[in-house]
């Protein structure tokens, strides 16, 4: 199969290493498309052969070398790519979210209905395995029919505080975190129930970063950004891009192409999105979710309960148990894997029996070994997989609409009710 790369940042890495790795036995990279030049250079001298480099006007050059297209470029660009590549009969494999509004996934729904290509939307927390363990106990009736379910994210002030200095921190490109980050969630949710979203409710609002918490906690003036700011090193909010090399090169090294920052204070003018969020959503069958994103927590990880008819399932999963402020401007611990300290506990609690410590079997490498087993359906097919942990095109469209709808609820103080199974908004 012979792969071709659109958009070229860090989110590239992933899917570049593998086909450079362990999957190089199922593909090649054969052309790369960006908007900068020099970020296509840092990939094509890691893939160390000459690669036809295209500019976005260019992409129908690189339709014509691959056979697949790999999007991972800013998320508001993703529909307009994977329409494109579509429409040319190519495959896809594409970051999540799929797109960041409803014409977007209307419009993938419309080009994957017409065109032979396949989707493969590349939800790694699937993947996870204390994600699949709750997949299989709500499979096997474990604790009945789900009734409702309630689900608390938080990001740390790494974590989710690096979402406010990049270009996540503009809802026009990332469609805010209900859509950038929660999809992750809401597709787990749809997962785990086998159902979809009829109607979402939600509140967020911008709390802690941006400019106008910054003066209304008494930070006084803060730098624009990391590079040459005079507290660089010591304000654990300051990211020193320049202190890792494939950081340096993929962005510092690149801004004089297109302008674009990647270390801007989390403090700053221009935030559009939220840093806390509550959303209520009902689904097809009844059952109802509460779910919490805040983006400014102390630690990282996430508390998840179902309740069914016959018992209750309770996962919590501490991924980075505190921060310590030099983690906070290190870009490794951006890249590298999750911190020492951190746990995971599944329990189920059946109705008149004592609670049961549910073991989870995980794998090397990132999330639990998820990110392995999420290659493997991407580079050599799923297999025989009882779990359907492959996401296509719909789950995407369903995943992406909760967090649209989400965002929509929040601004007019409306609910939002989803049609044809859960791919279409109302009205």
């Amino acid at each position: 199969m012979r792969y071709g790369f659109v958009g070229l940042g860090h989110r590239a890495q992933l899917y570049v290493d593998a086909l450079l790795g362990e999957w190089s036995d199922a593909g090649e990279i054969v052309a790369l498309c960006d908007v900068n030049r020099t970020r296509m250079g840092y990939y094509a001298e890691r893939i160390g052969r000459d690669v036809p480099c295209f500019a976005p006007a260019g992409f129908g050059g690189l339709l014509e070398v691959a056979d697949a297209v790999v999007v991972t470029t800013v998320d508001a660009a993703h529909a307009h790519y994977v329409c494109a590549a579509l429409d040319a009969g190519r495959d896809v494999v594409v970051e999540k979210p799929l797109a960041t509004t409803a014409a977007g996934c209307a419009a993938i729904a419309a080009a994957a209905e017409r065109s032979d290509g396949r989707v493969v939307v590349t939800f790694n927390y699937r993947y996870a395995p204390r994600n699949s363990a709750v997949r299989r106990l709500v499979m096997d009736g474990a604790i009945g029919e789900v009734t409702s379910v309630h689900f608390e994210w938080t990001l740390d002030t790494i974590h989710g505080a690096d979402y406010f200095r990049r270009w996540h921190r503009r809802k026009s490109d990332s469609g805010g975190l209900l859509v950038h980050k929660s999809t992750h969630h809401f597709d787990l949710v749809n997962w785990w129930l086998a159902d979809t979203a009829e109607t979402v409710y939600a509140q967020a609002s911008l709390r802690f970063y941006g400019a106008r918490n910054a003066r209304a906690r008494g930070l006084g003036d803060r730098p624009a950004r990391g590079r040459g700011a005079p507290g660089l090193g010591s304000d654990p909010f300051l990211l020193d891009l320049s202190a890792d090399p494939r950081l340096r090169r993929l962005y510092l090294d690149a801004e004089h192409e297109d302008g674009y920052i990647r270390d801007q204070d989390v403090f700053g003018g221009g935030v559009t999105i939220e840093d806390n969020m509550a959303v209520l959503v009902r689904y097809a069958r009844g059952a109802l979710l509460t779910y919490s994103l805040n983006a400014h927590a102390p630690f990282e990880g996430y508390r998840v309960a179902l309740n069914g008819t016959e018992g209750r399932l309770d996962l919590e999963v501490v991924e980075r148990a505190w921060t310590p402020p030099r983690a906070a401007v290190d870009p490794g611990a951006l890249t590298g894997e999750h911190a020492a300290g951190s746990w995971e506990r599944l329990t189920l609690r059946r109705h008149w029996r004592e609670p049961e410590d549910v073991p989870i079997r995980a794998g090397g490498g990132a999330h639990g070994g998820g990110d392995a087993l999420l290659l493997d359906d991407v580079f050599r097919g799923p297999g025989d997989d009882p779990l359907a942990r492959r996401a296509g095109h719909l789950d995407g469209i369903r995943s992406v609409l909760v967090g649209v709808a989400a965002d929509a609820s929040s601004t007019t103080g409306a609910p939002v009710h989803l049609v044809a199974e859960g791919t279409r908004l109302a009205g």
